[in-house]
């Protein structure tokens, strides 16, 4: 059950982010496994395609048809960057994953979250290549429309761990004492690419955790913190304190291995 109950109007906020998810996803999905032109943004893991731009525009377009007046964040084009912590909004990624989706690799995810005063009341997270929807609202986090929930996993080293978001080249010595952290603790290790694919995982109990010191970008984090959260799972900062859309790193996870998990991403930066 969430912390915040959320408006009045929640269980519409539900239904248009799985609707507005799935449009994205279908443009997005066109798009696969074509020659479609790959642009940097920033250096030379942070790449777009025209593919994430049109399918920005299609998840926008069908939100709109309901919510004309709720702000938008969005990780292309001239839309908010940050979530506001008052009214309604909503945070989106059109492909959270384009460096799988350009590789041609089907790890990749069209991310909805509905967001209320800062916190987020419904979420949808469309993995069309894959054919998994993940979906959450206020009574839990769904699968393809069945309920799941996180792992009951309490032992380390029967835990599987993502270390999520990407650390650029001038942090490649964190991204090493990242896996080490998880290689040293845990059972096994995963890296799927795409934080917004890993932490549904984390919340249907597929993956015991995920940990970053990297800040995230909402686009990035919003839709799957919710999901891990209604399906019982915690998660946090770096101090151990409740996460929202403006903390320090993340972690999230089954809620038994909270402690371990938070131990193996304050090593990243040696903060203990």
């Amino acid at each position: 059950m969430t912390e915040n109950p959320g408006p009045a109007d929640a269980p519409s906020r539900a239904v248009v982010a799985e609707r507005a998810a799935r449009a994205g996803a279908r443009v997005a999905y066109e798009h696969f496994r074509t020659d479609i032109p790959v642009e940097t943004k920033g250096d030379d893991t942070d790449v777009v395609t025209e593919a994430d731009r049109v399918a920005q525009r299609e998840t926008i377009d069908v939100i709109r048809e309901d919510y004309p007046r709720d702000a938008i964040v969005g990780e292309e084009e001239d839309e908010l960057k940050a979530v506001p912590d008052q009214g309604a909004a909503w945070v989106i990624d059109p492909i959270d994953g384009t460096n799988n989706f350009v590789r041609d690799i089907r790890v990749w995810a069209t991310a909805v979250a509905a967001v209320v005063d800062g916190e987020p009341v419904a979420a949808a997270n469309v993995l069309p290549a894959l054919g998994d929807t993940y979906t959450a609202d206020a009574d839990g986090t769904y699968l393809d429309g069945e309920p799941v929930t996180v792992s009951d996993v309490s032992h380390p080293r029967q835990a599987a761990v993502d270390p999520t978001i990407w650390w650029d080249f001038d942090h490649r010595e964190e991204y090493a004492r990242a896996c080490k952290a998880v290689v040293t603790r845990f059972g096994d290790m995963r890296r799927f690419g795409a934080a917004q694919a890993v932490l549904p995982m984390v919340a249907s109990g597929a993956l015991e955790g995920t940990i970053t010191n990297v800040d995230p970008n909402p686009w990035d984090t919003v839709a799957g913190v919710f999901m891990v959260r209604q399906a019982g799972g915690k998660v946090t900062d770096l101090e151990g304190d409740r996460w929202r859309h403006d903390s320090n790193g993340l972690v999230a996870s089954n809620g038994h291995l909270h402690d371990e998990l938070l131990e193996a991403a304050r090593e990243i930066e040696r903060l203990d």
